[in-house]
């Protein structure tokens, strides 16, 4: 039986940013699952506080290129990659000059959020599937961490819906305390739709806040997980609401409890079990 693939997709990972929970677990997580036998991709931004000599990034020329047009405006997508030697694990980076090169996340130095971060998440999601296309690499699983992500699980399911590499895919979405204050730029859902994901898919989003991006996220994925406490109870409130399998864990023990849930999302349609 071959092993179950699980692609992991993060808006931050330690060491190439801070520690806190998320980039805690989206570094500690994928090396736990890969001991467990599966086959693993790890994906993040390439921000601009990246040191790339120190961490070792290079750019993979047979993966970059594709341009990805948002807004009438074309971005040419860069993939980068390092290695987590430590795990014996990689890294891809997902990075573009106009989005991925200012040394802060998606805050400036006022301690307002960027203007273009509905962009930035768009073409980072896209970004994402589109290199896991090049790769012919076909997850079982992908996880979504963070609300960076929360484009994927409906271009999983939408925008992809054709595609035989994710025919059988299933997601899981990760909720954090990493809430982002205001609104998003009022064309984001315009600017999301692609391929097959249209404007009724991102019906949610014409209102484009950190809250109405969640709820979108959990509507489209497969299952929820509570991966820290002290969420925004209005979010909590709709995934459980949701009838979708959530898992709710704050422990250190990620490969046991999250393989498990794997498990139990596959098993839900017989999909691929390999435990």
């Amino acid at each position: 039986m071959k092993k179950a693939r699980v692609l992991f997709v993060s808006q931050e990972i330690y060491p190439y940013m801070d520690e806190k929970p998320i980039s805690m677990i989206a570094r500690n997580l994928p090396q736990g699952i890969q001991e467990k036998g599966r086959e693993i991709r790890t994906f993040m931004p390439r921000y601009g506080c990246i040191n790339e000599i120190r961490h070792g990034l290079h750019e993979v020329i047979r993966l970059s290129g594709i341009n990805q047009i948002i807004d009438d405006n074309d971005h040419p997508l860069i993939i980068k990659v390092a290695s987590i030697q430590r795990a014996r694990m990689q890294v891809y980076f997902i990075d573009n000059e106009d989005y991925f090169q200012r040394k802060a996340t998606f805050i400036d130095d006022a301690g307002k959020p960027f203007e273009d971060n509905d962009e930035r998440c768009i073409f980072f999601c896209r970004g994402v599937i589109e290199t896991v296309r090049k790769l012919s690499w076909s997850p079982d699983i992908i996880h979504c961490h963070g609300w960076f992500t929360s484009l994927l699980p409906l271009y999983i399911k939408k925008a992809c819906i054709e595609d035989p590499l994710f025919e059988n895919t299933k997601v899981v979405y990760s909720l954090y305390n990493d809430k982002i204050e205001g609104a998003f730029n009022k064309n984001m859902a315009t600017k999301a739709e692609w391929e097959n994901a249209e404007a009724a898919d991102l019906a949610l989003i014409k209102t484009p806040n950190y809250n109405s991006l969640s709820k979108l996220a959990i509507n489209w994925a497969d299952a929820v997980v509570k991966a820290e406490p002290g969420l925004d109870a209005d979010i909590v409130k709709y995934a459980v609401k949701s009838g979708k399998p959530l898992l709710e864990h704050t422990g250190e023990d990620y490969a046991d409890a999250y393989s498990n849930f794997y498990n139990e999302i596959m098993e839900l349609e017989g999909a691929l079990v390999d435990e």
